[in-house]
């Protein structure tokens, strides 16, 4: 049971019932013994108009935590969190175009040092660390693959280079597919029923920035592909005679689509300052019209894209994430006709698409949640806890 609180959040005791098959009355006594020991907390709540317990592990619980690190084109951000899903701290930074691993490791390292001390943390208290990176990682070498928004990084077993510097165990994964995880597990668009969390979610995680990038959770779990590279939206082709992508292939979606390009198309000419996201979201907001215009071709041009995703895959929802989160409707709108155009009537009304709850913390918090997931049970133990509850076998 102490698993399924982890993986799955705060639940009621009927949801861990249903969840883990215990019965009501083991669930209500393993309840009040792991309560006993400080390891979980309950409160009341209403459940389908009934009043229900919901059961949460304890702050005592979370004395361990998990590190995310999120690595961008232009960001590095750094959150710690409990199984409880308390964030404990995050620090974020800005980072160079073209910013090399072994400075980028270390700068990690050091907002983790500091996130320790701003937060009274414990280093011996950390389980793991979960690291995004934006591109394509091949399981096979455990490196990241030709074609990435961070080329200065192709080739590196990053693994080996993190664990090293951060002293800590670490597992590196694309970061769209952290976004998914987060979305099911800290989103508010996700599952609410613990039943239904563990069985069949369907739902895409857009990563759009300076690529575009899918995670894919299907019937509940992650779908990475048979060497670890899926969703790779942005280098699929919409326009024949485009420009060239960094890919080598002509008019991908990433070409005519993402951050870089809708700021590219706002540029005046040679004079004046390069506009930044924030000009794009001001100006957008604002109603100032070629803004407009370049944020609903991109918006058309990611659902004309997701319009095929949905008719193969089906999905319950489409999470549109990254740094456009603040356009909210005004390119949700545009990606929604798009996808309207390019997919059949039936499967267009029932996808559901939507920006993300999450304000940019995704990929982090996906980190975490999968560091959560994949933790023994043992290694969860509050090192404080005077016996380890043992709840399903």
């Amino acid at each position: 049971m102490v698993r399924a609180l982890r993986d799955h959040g705060p639940s009621t005791q009927a949801d861990l019932s249903r969840g883990t098959g215990l019965s009501a009355a083991t669930v209500s006594n393993l309840v009040r013994l792991l309560l006993s020991e400080g390891v979980v907390e309950t409160e009341t709540t209403t459940s389908s108009g009934r009043r229900a317990v919901l059961v949460s592990l304890s702050r005592r619980a979370g004395d361990r935590f998990a590190v995310g690190i999120d690595i961008g084109r232009r960001h590095l951000r750094v959150l710690a969190c409990t199984p409880a899903r308390q964030i404990l701290g995050e620090r974020v930074r800005p980072l160079p175009v073209g910013h090399l691993a072994e400075d980028t490791i270390a700068c990690a390292s050091t907002m983790l040092d500091e996130l320790l001390v701003e937060a009274d943390l414990d280093r011996a208290d950390i389980i793991g660390c979960g690291v995004g990176i934006p591109g394509p990682i091949d399981e096979r070498t455990g490196q990241i693959a030709h074609g990435v928004i961070l080329p200065e990084w192709v080739g590196l077993p990053l693994e080996d280079h993190l664990t090293t510097q951060l002293g800590l165990p670490v597992h590196v994964e694309n970061d769209a597919n952290l976004g998914a995880i987060a979305e099911i597990w800290w989103g508010e668009h996700g599952v609410s029923d613990l039943e239904e969390r563990s069985g069949g979610e369907n739902l895409v995680f857009v990563k759009i920035g300076s690529g575009i990038g899918a995670g894919l959770v299907m019937g509940g779990r992650l779908h990475r592909g048979h060497i670890g590279i899926t969703g790779e939206l942005g280098h699929v082709g919409v326009t024949e005679y485009g420009p060239v992508c960094r890919c080598g292939s002509r008019g991908c979606l990433e070409t005519v689509a993402s951050v870089s390009t809708m700021l590219d198309l706002m540029r005046p000419g040679d004079a004046g300052p390069e506009p930044t996201i924030d000009d794009l979201i001001r100006l957008a907001h604002a109603g100032d019209p070629a803004t407009l215009r370049i944020v609903e071709d991109a918006g058309l041009a990611i659902g004309r894209v997701l319009g095929g995703v949905a008719n193969l895959l089906g999905p319950r929802m489409i999470v549109l994430g990254g740094p456009v989160i603040p356009l909210g409707d005004l390119l949700v709108d545009s990606v929604k006709r798009g996808l309207a155009r390019w997919s059949s009537p039936v499967v267009a009304g029932a996808t559901d698409i939507v920006m993300s709850s999450l304000d940019g913390r995704a990929e982090a918090l996906g980190a975490c949640a999968q560091v959560l997931h994949e933790a023994s049970d043992e290694s969860w133990t509050p090192r404080r806890a005077t016996r380890v509850p043992v709840a399903h076998r």
